[in-house]
């Protein structure tokens, strides 16, 4: 359909004669009467315009319809869409044939222009206003007076299709609904941005930010409420990660703490054992370490009583299965393995009550945290250890040193054997002509010779005694709580044994052998530490001046020796020959 351009109405437009155009000029828009051919015979003052364009033909369609009026003798009608200077102009159109037989008609238009641009406006406004409803809501609602959902936006909600919504009552869809009276969804106030959790159809719950606003009928009774819900779930989940996150982060913060602050690497592991044990509630708590014999031991613990069967199941489970969580009786343990670049060097455990709950995540995650330290930890231990074996030990013989022995372990045995009123026997022991050997074998027979004599005496002691290199060809040998007699057959069977050194002797007429001094220890004499050594290197050197190869036992200790060093005040005992 041709559109026109309406140039405007005529300044001095003819107005027909006759009663007809009088007739025209009482309809409210634009009226024409037509004769044959459309000619157009009066128009009212409003219709000027449409009668130029018609009479222009700027109106094909204008013509067409009188024309199927007048030849069909019916009513026709239809829109018309003119341009104007503004815009288009749409007319509604109705031509009306006169009386049957006469050929002329009435045409009657109508401006719809401003009705069809305000339906437009209303119908572009709803739509904008459902755009904007949709973006900024996941779904909105209606409730009716008994707290049904009358309507339910098209997508549904929850995991429900919207049909399967409406009709039932919100409230079967609040998780607590006894904590609002009303519910929001049948709020007679307005409110906005109320939290709630409701039930999804999957059964798990979803948080909700919800705006309501009430419906009231023409006199004022409250019919119902309607509003929008947001979805706020993963956002909630997500700010409760990043607490628990924050949480996490905060007590590895305390437990590293604890452990930093501790000067003594083994006391690292108690404060762990005791930070940890705290931070996730535990009853109580052990940290496993590996020593340098491979086996797994227990290096720190907190709490109360450790569950029956915990060692055992430490020690079959350490490795790196990540963290555990295992069912001893009615207890709850979590385990988790220690590393140091990739090797598991211990673990660490917590336990509590089965009743109180297991543990989830967040304890797992900062149970593996702290294992992480741990492992670190437990390194730090082990290199401490090396060191201070080091410190204590003969490099060669692997036995204690001068100072470990006479310093730290016999003060320490020599206490505990006073306090038990138990003997003890202090063996001092010198390798005869050893200098022959690296003289004429060189060192290394002669260090070969050393570890010989070092198998010998392991060979003929008890799990319990304490050997010690003091320095060059000088050993020591401590043997707790051993009767005289025996301590005396003792002596007897290792000066038996050394014949087995001959074969490291540099010269037949210098054979290697040992020189043996035996100092017994009474403990009803409360004689002091230092006169026992004192006697056993006298009787020791006594054995030496008497031509080596024996032993000899020390006098015992009388109260008049306690002042001066022992084994002095009387002759040493001949040696006894072999």
């Amino acid at each position: 359909m041709a559109k026109k351009t309406v140039s405007g109405q005529p300044s001095d437009p003819p107005l027909a004669e006759g009663a007809g155009a009088r007739e025209l000029e009482g309809y409210p828009g634009a009226s024409l009467r037509v004769g044959p051919g459309g000619k157009v015979m009066a128009a009212n003052a409003k219709g000027f315009g449409l009668q130029a364009l018609l009479e222009r033909e700027s109106v094909p369609d204008l013509g067409l319809l009188i024309a199927r009026a007048l030849r069909e003798g019916s009513i026709a009608a239809g829109l018309i869409t003119l341009q104007g200077t503004q815009g288009d102009v749409v007319l509604e159109v109705a031509v009306v044939p006169e009386a049957e037989g006469k050929p002329e008609a009435v045409v009657l238009a109508r401006d719809l222009t401003m009705e069809r641009n305000l339906r437009s406006a209303l119908v572009e406004s709803r739509q904008r206003y459902k755009d904007l409803v949709e973006i900024s809501s996941d779904f909105s609602w209606e409730t009716d007076e008994a707290g049904r959902f009358a309507f339910v936006s098209p997508k549904g909600a929850l995991g429900y299709r919207a049909d399967e919504l409406v009709g039932r009552a919100a409230a079967d869809f609040v998780t607590n609904p006894e904590d609002f009276s009303p519910i929001p969804f049948m709020s007679p106030r307005e409110l906005d941005n109320i939290e709630i959790y409701v039930r999804r159809k999957d059964g798990a719950a979803a948080c909700v930010l919800l705006s309501v606003r009430p419906m009231s009928d023409a006199n004022g009774v409250w019919r119902g409420a309607r509003g929008v819900c947001r979805d706020l779930t993963e956002e909630r989940e997500r700010e409760s990660v990043l607490a628990r996150v924050r949480q996490r982060e905060q007590l590895l913060g305390y437990i590293v703490g604890n452990i930093r602050d501790e000067v003594d690497p083994s006391n690292m592991l108690t404060a762990a054992a005791t930070a940890t044990g705290r931070a996730l509630g535990a009853t109580g708590s052990r940290i496993y370490r590996r020593g340098s014999d491979k086996r797994i031991k227990i290096g720190a613990y907190y709490g109360g009583e450790a569950p029956d069967g915990l060692d055992e199941v430490v020690a079959a489970h350490v490795g790196d299965q990540g963290v555990e969580t295992i069912k001893l009786g009615d207890v709850s343990v979590l385990i988790a393995p220690t590393l140091y670049r990739g090797e598991v060097n211990g673990a660490v455990t917590m336990w509590r009550p089965a009743e109180r709950g297991g543990w989830d995540d967040d304890h797992r995650l900062l149970l593996n945290d702290v294992a992480n330290q741990l492992g670190i930890a437990n390194e730090q231990i082990t290199n401490h250890e090396r060191v201070v074996m080091l410190a204590l030990t003969d490099g060669m013989t692997g036995l204690l040193n001068r100072r470990a022995f006479f310093e730290e372990e016999l003060p320490r045995r020599f206490t505990r054997l006073q306090r038990n009123k138990q003997p003890a026997a202090m063996f001092y022991i010198d390798m005869d002509n050893f200098k022959k050997v690296n003289d004429v074998h060189g060192h290394q027979k002669g260090d070969e010779a050393i570890m010989a004599l070092r198998d010998l005496m392991r060979e003929y002691s008890r799990p319990g005694d304490e050997i010690a290199r003091l320095g060059g060809d000088e050993f020591a040998m401590w043997l707790d709580n051993i009767a005289p007699e025996v301590a005396v057959k003792r002596a007897e069977t290792l000066i038996k044994a050394s014949e087995r050194l001959r074969k490291f002797s540099g010269m037949p007429e210098y054979p290697l052998g040992i020189s043996l001094g035996v100092a017994l220890y009474d403990p009803a004499t409360g004689e002091p530490l230092e006169h026992l050594l004192a006697r056993s290197d006298e009787a020791m050197y006594a054995i030496k001046r008497a031509g080596k190869g024996g032993y000899r036992v020390a006098p015992p200790a009388k109260p008049a020796d306690m002042t001066t060093p022992s084994g002095t005040s009387e002759a040493a005992p001949e040696p006894k020959p072999h």
